[in-house]
């Protein structure tokens, strides 16, 4: 399957440049007859001078970007005859029309910015504070995004007159925790919870000018506001008043007993220029909705052009379209359900990614919700309750399906699919935006699990076409289009500073500019879904195809494979993939009873544990190096320390040889002396050369002061160490410095990347160095030379820097690539970056 569908420029050009021409004089009249010979003739009169002629006119108007006839820009030349000679072609005298465009460019959504909203508090965010980012608008000019902030009870102000830098602007109490935010005119309108708990709703819509960044106006909501939407002519605000219920009531099913109040709509007229005018009228919605009729919920709103909002109740599964003027139902219907099919329902542990069930009769079960047109929207159908239905649907006005689109399988393509969540909501759609850029509608959709906004583009609001699939902090809930300036804005509510994940703004621009992300995009199986991967460890080059790279999977997933990416196309391409299997029995024959470590760390038992009923190996894969002869070598990190009740041996570090189908041939591990002294950051990067493999381990073990670099004879079957000198700590946030990956680059010259434990703004350490190990005596620690410090690289992306940078290969072209682990999409934004680094010196 096709993942972008790329939207093409329509253009005629016709390269001429024309200027206004005047009429032609009429021409004299012709002389008389000559007269017979000898006698002249009279002279004939003068013919009378010809009517001047009408002036052609050449007229020609600028075209932005996103125009229907010139995507990208350029000139609409129009010509005609000035045929009320008042010196300008009116429309009516335009008799011909051409288009000069730009060059042919692609538009695309690209990241350009990411404001960690701690920044309001810390200028680096040197702070453990929770602060998030949660639902967005911005102000009528375009240059200030306002925000909502939950755990802090505020709202937040950020300056993007320069988007791709923008600027903290400040915070505002507002008393209660801040549900939604919408703007109409010179004010921002908040939905702010003070409820005590589930069964005494209470909170307000708080009126805030922007400009002052003051309250000016309260008006109660009688119940907890969720959802603040304003209408396009700004004469109403329709706030949906949820009164949620206890989640944890019965189970968190649905179709249980109530738990009152009820909740409804709030219509608020907004007509008045002074706040303190404005009346608030309540839309009464029991009775509608099959599922707890006698409870709505209303959890999302979202008005069109006629003033017609469309409520959503996730937990009735019902939709409701309210008459503004008349504050009255017109219409309701039930969201009703989706068949989903080649999805994933079962969470094993570890995991596995199979899209391979199906699920009958799911309910959508709505969350957010857009207008795309006066007759559809767009539901984002989280199914938060009943089994996750994990798609979108257009629906119309009558009730009717349009159509319904599920994402998961798209997720597993581009290595984020959230397989910790597979047995209850996947993807996890949870809101959805519609903007007009131009002539050009696109639908933006949030998947919060695996925090990607996806574009869509609306050509045929009935046909969404996948556009784009678009990379952002975790957790992303709010979306808003701000097409006056061709910017998006993603708001994500995830922050934990020690997880290394901020609540941010993640700021695009639809420019010509090359699609950015994804990086990486999977092929399809044989039963055509995707090949799933994620949580990418090491990285090793082809020695005899340069345009392929390997890596592998950690041990965030039971069954580990190694795959291969074409990295002659953009995205590149993950072609192939084989799982490590003990077919032969080499591993399951290791035997441990000599291995001099504690009787209560790893024994067989555990040996056993690592070698699936499939033969399939449960490892923990951190570091790949591919022979000559298509096999490769595995360095598996251990887990557990010695002497560490806490954190019992259950692996140690082992190296596999695989063939080029996968089967274990060979299983080293190190001598009984490092193994009697075991720390959990082991083997972390493999690397070949001339007959020997070099193994960095992560962190210094037995209170050394640096960590080992092993190196291990084929020939010989020896150990021998030196040691590797790291950079002092330098985050702000403290943590640790250690190595990711380890990469040959003939005669005896490695790379090293060396990377501290931090992320977003504590990241400080993300190193490419060069070592040389020609002539080095065992034991003694090495130098190093710094080949390349990668902080800007990874800032290049827009993004939050990544924690772990984990694996580092140069190409038999010279090209070096680097690509982070994301965790396997669990506690992790799940944003890949393979970046060619290019030929370094």
């Amino acid at each position: 399957m096709q993942l972008l569908k790329l939207v093409q420029a329509i253009a005629l050009a016709t390269p001429f440049m024309l200027a206004g021409c005047a009429g032609d004089d009429g021409k004299n009249g012709k002389d008389g007859a000559q007269g017979e010979t000898g006698q002249n003739g009279t002279n004939g009169s003068t013919g009378s001078a010809g009517t001047a002629g009408l002036v052609s006119l050449i007229k020609q108007t600028e075209l932005p970007e996103l125009s229907a006839k010139c995507y990208a820009g350029g000139l609409q030349v129009d010509s005609g005859i000035d045929l009320n000679s008042d010196g300008a072609l009116d429309a009516d005298e335009i008799t011909a029309t051409s288009y000069l465009c730009n060059a042919n460019k692609e538009m695309n959504f690209v990241r350009i910015a990411t404001f960690p909203v701690c920044q309001q508090i810390s200028a680096s965010c040197d702070i453990d504070t929770q602060t998030v980012a949660e639902i967005v608008d911005y102000s009528k000019d375009g240059l200030t995004l306002i925000y909502t902030d939950s755990p802090m009870e505020q709202i937040g102000f950020v300056d993007i007159k320069d988007p791709a830098n923008p600027v903290a602007a400040g915070t505002l109490d507002v008393g209660g925790e801040p549900t939604s935010v919408a703007v109409v005119g010179n004010y921002a309108l908040v939905g702010v919870n003070t409820s005590t708990d589930f069964v005494t709703p209470s909170g307000s819509l708080t009126v805030v000018d922007i400009a002052t960044q003051t309250i000016v106006a309260t008006i109660d909501m009688g119940g907890q506001p969720d959802s603040v939407a304003v209408s396009h002519d700004g004469m109403y605000a329709a706030v949906a008043i949820e009164n949620e219920r206890d989640e944890d009531l019965d189970d968190g099913q649905i179709d249980v007993s109530p738990q009152l109040p009820a909740g409804f709509l709030m219509v608020v007229d907004t007509s008045d220029s002074d706040p303190a005018n404005w009346t608030a009228t309540q839309v009464d919605m029991t009775g509608l909705a099959d599922i707890a009729p006698t409870d709505p919920e209303p959890e999302y709103v979202d008005i069109n052009d006629n003033n017609i909002a469309v409520v959503t109740m996730q937990e009735n599964n019902h939709l409701v379209l309210v008459d503004l003027a008349t504050a009255s139902v017109i219409n309701h219907f039930s969201a009703g359900t989706v068949d989903l099919d080649g999805v994933d329902l079962t969470e094993e542990d570890p995991a596995i990614i199979s899209q391979t069930e199906s699920k009958l009769d799911v309910p959508r079960e709505p969350d957010g919700v857009t207008w795309v047109n006066n007759e559809l929207f767009v539901t984002a159908d989280e199914g938060d309750m009943n089994g996750g239905s994990r798609t979108f649907t257009v629906f119309n006005t009558s009730g009717d399906v349009v159509e319904s689109l599920m994402m998961d399988q798209v997720v597993a393509m581009i290595g984020q699919y959230p397989d910790g969540r597979s047995g209850n909501k996947g993807a996890e759609l949870e809101n959805a935006e519609y903007g007009k850029f131009g002539d050009n509608g696109f639908l933006f959709v949030n998947s919060e699990r695996a925090s990607l906004v996806f574009v869509f583009d609306m050509a045929d609001p009935a046909n969404p076409e996948l556009f784009q699939v678009l990379p952002a902090a975790m957790g992303p809930e709010g979306v808003k289009a701000i097409p006056s300036r061709n910017l998006l804005v993603a708001a994500s509510e995830e922050d934990d500073r020690g997880g290394k994940f901020r609540g941010s703004l993640n700021i695009y621009r639809l420019a010509q500019q090359e699609d950015a992300y994804p990086t990486i995009i999977s092929e399809e199986r044989a039963d055509g879904s995707p090949i799933p991967f994620s949580a990418l460890s090491g990285l090793s080059a082809d020695p005899s195809n340069a345009d392929m790279l390997w890596s592998l999977e950690d041990s965030f997933y039971g069954q580990n494979r190694v795959f291969g990416i074409d990295i002659s196309t953009k995205p590149a391409m993950l072609t192939t993939e084989i799982k490590l299997l003990d077919s032969n029995d080499i591993f399951a024959a290791v035997s441990t009873s000599g291995a001099a470590i504690d009787a209560n760390s790893f024994d067989d038992a555990d040996l056993a544990a690592m070698i699936n009923d499939d033969k399939s190996l449960n490892i923990d894969g951190e570091g790949i190096a591919v022979m000559t002869d298509g096999s490769f070598w595995i360095a598996s990190e251990g887990a557990g320390t010695f002497n560490d009740d806490a954190r019992d041996i259950t692996k140690l570090n082992f190296l596999f040889h695989a063939d080029s189908a996968g089967v274990i041939s060979d299983v080293v591990t190190l001598p009984d002396t490092l193994n009697a002294v075991q720390l959990r950051f082991g083997f972390e990067g493999v690397a070949e050369y001339d007959g020997k493999l070099y193994v960095a381990f992560q962190r210094a073990w037995n209170s050394e002061a640096n960590p080992r670099i092993g190196i291990y004879d084929l020939t010989t079957q020896n150990w021998s160490f030196v040691f590797y000198p790291l950079d002092a700590v330098e985050s702000q946030n403290g943590g640790w410095v250690g190595l990711s990956d380890i990469t040959s680059l003939g005669d005896g010259r490695f790379l090293v990347l060396e990377r501290d434990n931090q992320g977003g703004p504590d990241a400080a350490i993300k190193r490419l160095y060069k070592i040389d190990m020609t002539n080095i005596s065992s034991e003694t620690t090495i130098s190093k030379t710094l080949v390349r410090d990668l902080m800007d690289d990874l800032k290049a992306a827009g993004g939050l820097v990544p924690e772990k940078i984990e694996g580092s290969a140069m190409t038999a072209s010279g090209d070096v690539y680097i690509v982070n682990d994301n965790d396997g999409v669990d506690d992790n934004s799940g944003e890949i970056q393979l970046i060619n680094l290019g030929q370094l010196n």
